[in-house]
This record gives structure tokens, sequence and C-alpha cells, in this order.
């Protein structure tokens, strides 16, 4: 223990603040590195994420663009559709015109003969055949109508029905 007594007090102070000193510097230094690898990992990280944003956005973009596809294709089937179905009641419509017409000759000649013929024999009331005669014409009017308006909505339908079904398919 000699040795110890001749090295002064200061000097052990100093050996004790050197050796604290340096283990703090030791603590900063893994601590820095520590930090970088902490900085690095998160980079990473964040990389990583972006690419799977950008990767989902685009994912989600091709999606909506094919479910736009089927909608505009389904549309301009329906729109197509509803001009065949337009032509084909026009052509109804036309048809209609000409049994009116017929209707009204037969009707017309129905009342000649019957005026011409049996004028004592009528009574107040209109004959069986002018009245079976408008009502025939009617029932047709409201028969096209509805055909053309059930035909619409069948079309409309059905083309909505198609475009629900083409976007759950993936």
């Amino acid at each position: 223990m000699n040795w110890l007594g001749a090295v002064p007090t200061w000097c052990w102070w100093l050996i004790a603040l050197v050796l604290v000193a340096g283990g703090q510097q030791y603590r900063v230094v893994v601590a820095q590195g520590d930090t970088a690898e902490a900085r690095t990992e998160l980079s990473d990280y964040r990389l990583e994420v972006s690419e799977r944003d950008r990767r989902a956005a685009a994912q989600a973009r091709t999606e909506e663009q094919r479910r736009q596809a089927v909608a505009d294709k389904e549309g301009e089937n329906a729109r197509h559709k509803l001009e065949l179905a337009q032509g084909r009641a026009a052509a109804a419509e036309s048809a209609a015109s000409g049994l009116h017409g017929e209707i009204k000759r037969v009707r017309d000649g129905h009342r000649a003969t019957c005026d011409t013929i049996a004028a004592q024999q009528r009574q107040t009331g209109t004959s069986a055949v002018v009245v079976l005669g408008g009502l025939l014409e009617e029932s047709d009017r409201m028969a096209g109508s509805c055909a053309a308006a059930l035909e619409r909505s069948r079309i409309a339908g059905l083309s909505c029905e198609s475009v629900v079904d083409r976007m759950m398919v993936p």
C-alpha cells in the first residue's frame, strides 16, 4: 500500500474523472450508432410504406377504371336496346294506326249499312260494333304504351343488374 499513498489524491480524482468521462463517451458513441441504425430502419420502413401505398393506389385506379368501363359498356348496350325497343314501338304504333284506320272504315261501313237498312230498328244507344271498335282502339293504345314502358323498365333493370354482377367479378 506504500505506492498508493505516493500518488496524490488529486490524481485519483483525475483518474476517476477520466474513467467516468470515458464511459460516458462510450455510451454516447453507442447511442449515436443506435440512432443511425434506427434512422436507417425508419427510412426503409417509410420507403416500404410509400411503395405499398403507391401499389394500392394503382390497383384502386385500375379497379375503378375497370368498373367504369363495365358501366360504360352496359350503358351503351342499354342505349342500343332502348333504341331497338323504340324502333319496335314505332313499328307497332304504325301498325296500330293502320288497324285503327281499318276499324274506323269497318265502323263507318257498318254505320252506313245500318242507317240505310234498318234505320227504324236502331235504338237510341250505339251499336255493339261501334262500342267494341272503340274499346279495341282504346285497349290497343293502352297496351302499346304499357308494352313500351315495360320494355324500357326491363332493359334498364337488366342493364343495372349486369353492371352490378360484372363489378363484383374481379
